[in-house]
């Protein structure tokens, strides 16, 4: 989200972005130092579960559009915390909905993911799809989806939906896989691996996901759904061994092996997320960054960042602490 509000402030100066988040342990604003003394941006400490004030801040800012990213997100933290992941997730997206409906805003978007769909080993997902979720993470947010989908039935209340593989890229809290081996192989640390790592997923770049939320909030029609997917896609295990080739600058496989420690897997870890995306593509849009140009940046950008976390070293923990 914070690539989203850095593009948005500065390619749009006539609109007043506004910033709302609560700061949970994953959230540093220093993401957004470059555009943080801009006139057009502000920000906002508040929780979207708290229905009065965000009530108060649709009548006091006069709000015409809504991204909503805000969610608890970790798959990992999900089993351990479901409740907290329900109650965030679904309760604050019906609060944040409920209120936008109130203030007749233009256009409400809500940012769900692929895991909605559940794993497949074969079958590409559209949005027709059905939702079968695995996880606790998926299952709010799938929830969550089924509120926002219900203004949209019975009031036509403006809301898109979003489903996105996973993205990466610089400012993401360092529990997500691709941030967490960079930063465990920096701090000369083994990669660890859940399960056998044959896992796959699709990665984008994280200003290809601004570019696909720019399009939908100009084309996107109230009430459809569109898939954000990639047909690249890597198990986890090959994205451990590119990243220890490129942070270790290693191609022998024995001491690539030794960069790597495999743990327990989690309670349920689909195979993989295949999506079809031709619906966004009608639109105008498709992934521009290359993984290799997109992985150096990463990389570069963790080695004088890790630190805009107070905790990130907690992160780097095989399961979450």
């Amino acid at each position: 989200a914070s690539h989203m509000i850095v593009s948005l402030v500065e390619d749009y100066p006539n609109y007043m972005i506004i910033n709302l988040d609560k700061l949970d342990y994953c959230a540093s604003l220093k993401n957004l130092e470059t555009i943080s003394n801009k006139q057009n941006y502000k920000f906002i400490q508040g929780d979207i579960c708290n229905s009065h004030f965000v009530k108060l801040l649709f009548e006091t800012e006069k709000i015409d559009i809504v991204l909503h990213f805000a969610a608890q997100t970790h798959v990992d933290l999900s089993f351990v915390r479901a409740f907290e992941f329900t109650y965030v997730n679904v309760y604050g997206t019906h609060v944040l909905v409920s209120a936008a409906h109130e203030a007749r805003v233009e256009k409400f978007i809500y940012v769900s993911t692929d895991e909605v769909y559940g794993g497949s080993l074969d079958k590409e997902f559209d949005e027709s799809s059905p939702k079968q979720p695995t996880n606790p993470y998926a299952s709010s947010k799938a929830a969550a989806e089924c509120f926002v989908q219900s203004y949209w039935e019975r009031y036509k209340f403006p809301a898109v939906i979003t489903r996105s593989s996973n993205v990466y890229g610089p400012h993401q809290y360092p529990e997500k896989v691709i941030p967490k081996f960079i930063s465990l192989l920096q701090h000369n640390r083994k990669c660890c691996i859940h399960g056998s790592g044959l896992q796959t997923r699709n990665f984008l770049y994280a200003t290809d996901v601004v570019e696909a939320f720019l399009t939908v909030l100009k084309k996107g029609k109230p009430g459809e759904i569109y898939n954000i997917g990639t047909n690249f896609e890597m198990s986890v295990l090959q994205l451990a061994k590119e990243l220890i080739q490129l942070i270790k600058e290693t191609s022998s496989e024995s001491e690539m092996e030794s960069w790597v420690d495999y743990v327990n897997d989690r309670p349920t870890n689909d195979m993989r997320y295949p999506m079809k995306s031709e619906k966004i593509h009608g639109l105008g849009w498709r992934p521009k960054v290359p993984w290799k140009e997109g992985i150096k940046k990463t990389i570069d950008w963790y080695r004088e960042n890790f630190h805009n976390w107070k905790n990130a070293e907690k992160a780097l923990e095989p399961f979450p602490v």
